[in-house]
């Protein structure tokens, strides 16, 4: 068994590597600049998760290599974030003497914050019951001397949340601080410092815009609340139910109330404007109303499909925030018909890894 190790000392070869290569995917689209963000070079991640290896009388924490399966001890994990690096060997100290929560106890996984709050899971391969609340509490108990802590148990069919499976993180943006629910198994930015760079690229991006905002893949409001301060009005979809109830969570605990969050796919939406389909949640919103000529689209990792690259061609500034380089390559050759990049950034979320996050700003042709 290996034990986990990250050459930090390496960060700033690897980041230009990345930095090289990003530009010459980009150069077909005549960029040949681009903005970078780079990363703290250790305690970046604020959520991780581990498998527990039971050893007889001891446990302790494993990864596993992606390729070769072999399995990687983790007693310290440099690049989380310092909380979860305090909280990790507490929750194995406090656990191995109790059978109570020891027992089939398979997995823990951390969800953090800037301001030391943190969520813990705790994934069992066996029913919970009565006795392990108790113990799950004074576990909780314990652990306040670290922070907000809160703890959920988790089993086969069956979730235990001792308070609340949720965690609320305050992010600055330009100097003004936001606060973003963050619940448990829902989509979050994992690397809170690149996280800011992001959005405050977004925002200085679109400064100038007129109009509305519409925003598709929005989660839970990471971009279209600090955006919404750009424009008059901010149309935004999201299909994810928890995400869609954070975001408008959010607008009020950040007193934003020109945000609209409509739960909807963006291939339903490409199909309602375009006159394909009808529905109930689009006529509510009254979209009619909205003069969006700005979108912002911050898709998942297969980028944006046939339909929705149709519907995104209509507006004057496209926002494209992607988190697999490869796929909005494609998208750009099918958008640069109508539209060209006027600004490209990258950022660093993913430190030691071969993913790459990037901005493009695309504006129409005239």
């Amino acid at each position: 068994m290996t034990h986990l190790a990250i050459d930090s000392d390496n960060y700033q070869a690897q980041l230009s590597e990345k930095e090289q290569l990003l530009k010459s995917m980009l150069a077909p689209f005549s960029v040949s600049n681009i903005d970078v963000y780079a990363s703290p070079t250790t305690h970046y991640r604020m959520r991780a998760e581990f498998r527990v290896w039971h050893d007889g009388d001891d446990l302790f924490y494993i990864m596993f290599n992606p390729e070769t399966r072999e399995k990687i001890r983790v007693d310290v994990f440099p690049v989380a974030n310092q909380l979860i690096n305090e909280l990790m060997p507490a929750i194995l100290d406090y656990v191995r003497e109790r059978p109570t929560l020891r027992q089939k106890l398979f997995q823990v996984e951390f969800l953090t914050t800037t301001t030391n709050e943190a969520l813990i899971s705790l994934i069992y391969h066996r029913q919970l019951d009565e006795s392990w609340q108790h113990e799950a509490r004074e576990l909780k108990k314990n652990l306040s001397k670290f922070g907000k802590i809160e703890i959920v148990g988790r089993a086969k069919k069956q979730k235990i949340c001792l308070d609340q499976d949720w965690v609320l993180e305050t992010l600055v943006i330009d100097d003004k601080p936001y606060r973003f629910q963050q619940v448990e198994n829902s989509f979050t930015q994992p690397n809170a410092a690149v996280n800011q760079h992001m959005v405050s690229w977004a925002l200085n991006a679109t400064k100038d815009s007129e109009g509305d905002l519409l925003e598709l893949y929005c989660g839970n409001g990471n971009f279209s609340l600090p955006l919404a301060q750009n424009f008059n009005r901010v149309l935004a979809t999201e299909i994810s139910k928890t995400s869609v109830n954070s975001a408008r969570y959010n607008c009020e605990v950040n007193n934003i109330n020109n945000v609209t969050i409509v739960r909807m796919s963006a291939e339903d939406f490409s199909a309602v404007m375009a006159g394909e389909k009808e529905s109930r949640r689009a006529n509510e919103a009254e979209l009619e109303q909205f003069d969006c000529r700005t979108v912002l689209v911050d898709p998942p990792r297969a980028g944006l499909d046939a339909d929705t690259v149709e519907l995104v061609r209509n507006y004057d500034s496209i926002v494209y925030i992607s988190c697999n380089p490869e796929t909005l390559v494609e998208n750009l050759k099918s958008l640069q018909s109508s539209h060209e990049v006027s600004r490209a950034a990258f950022f660093d979320q993913f430190p030691y890894t071969h993913h790459m996050e990037a901005g493009v700003l695309l504006k129409k042709k005239r």
